[in-house]
């Protein structure tokens, strides 16, 4: 037998099994995974570069993510976290691209999963009502298959014990791909492109909802969410709080 296999339980020795035909690879560093592994190795799991922006009021993040929610009326506030810092020359920038590009769910969900552990154990997440994802344009949404977003969402939702709602928001016009351009351009291309459905302040109230949590995947200037964000406040009010949360934060 071979001995990757000895004292193994049952799925992990048949993981193991599969092993041998088709090897599992690291989503970081592509080093072949033990049958004990999940998705990435335990040395880079070691290393991944946590923000711990969770038990954080004040973060690098939530400084920026406020600041593209700033206007001419109070707002109070807002949370944001993400898992891991993102750096495109780092190993690690492939944990996201490995769901958005190429249709890695079960990666995105184990880290997705990583995220909503974080959140759930966290205070400033813990009240969290309802979890809404960043939507795409229906255009983009049928030519990938589907919304990264949303797969992520899913997760922290089951991990707050919050439901997910896919269609309290939509993106009412194709952007440009926000990694194409930078700066404030990045805020005139999501400019008004987001809306909420009509019955959103109903939908919101009619059930309870005191704090949303807006999920994407990475977060970079924090035009998308910030757009996100005006869009639903306008919608349901002042009384809810909004938050944000990504798997991966782009800083400065």
């Amino acid at each position: 037998m071979d001995p990757r296999l000895t004292g193994l339980d049952l799925k992990t020795s048949l993981s193991a099994l599969a092993d041998l035909v088709l090897p599992r690879v690291c989503v970081a560093c592509g080093r072949t995974l033990l049958p004990q592994e999940r998705h990435i190795c335990l040395d880079c799991l070691a290393d991944l570069p946590e923000t711990h922006f969770a038990t954080l009021g004040h973060n690098p993040m939530a400084d920026r993510y406020n600041a593209r929610i700033a206007g001419n009326e109070y707002e109070p506030y807002a949370c944001a976290a993400a898992l891991f810092h993102y750096h495109a020359d780092s190993k690690y920038s492939l944990i996201t691209q490995a769901l958005k590009y190429h249709r890695d769910f079960g990666a995105g969900k184990f880290f997705a999963r990583m995220l909503g552990s974080r959140l759930a154990s966290s205070e400033l997440f813990a009240g969290v009502d309802l979890v809404v994802p960043v939507p795409l344009h229906w255009s983009r949404r049928w030519s990938r298959g589907y919304n990264q977003a949303e797969i992520i969402a899913a997760e922290v939702a089951k991990a707050l014990g919050a439901p997910c709602d896919t269609g309290l928001l939509r993106r009412c016009r194709r952007t440009a791909t926000q990694t194409r351009i930078s700066g404030e351009a990045k805020a005139a291309n999501v400019a008004g492109a987001f809306r909420a459905t009509k019955n959103a302040a109903s939908r919101v109230s009619g059930n309870g909802i005191g704090h949303i949590l807006l999920i994407d995947d990475v977060f970079t200037s924090g035009a998308t969410l910030g757009e996100c964000h005006r869009t639903l406040r306008k919608a349901v009010g002042t009384a809810v709080r909004i938050s944000a949360a990504t798997l991966a934060y782009a800083g400065e």
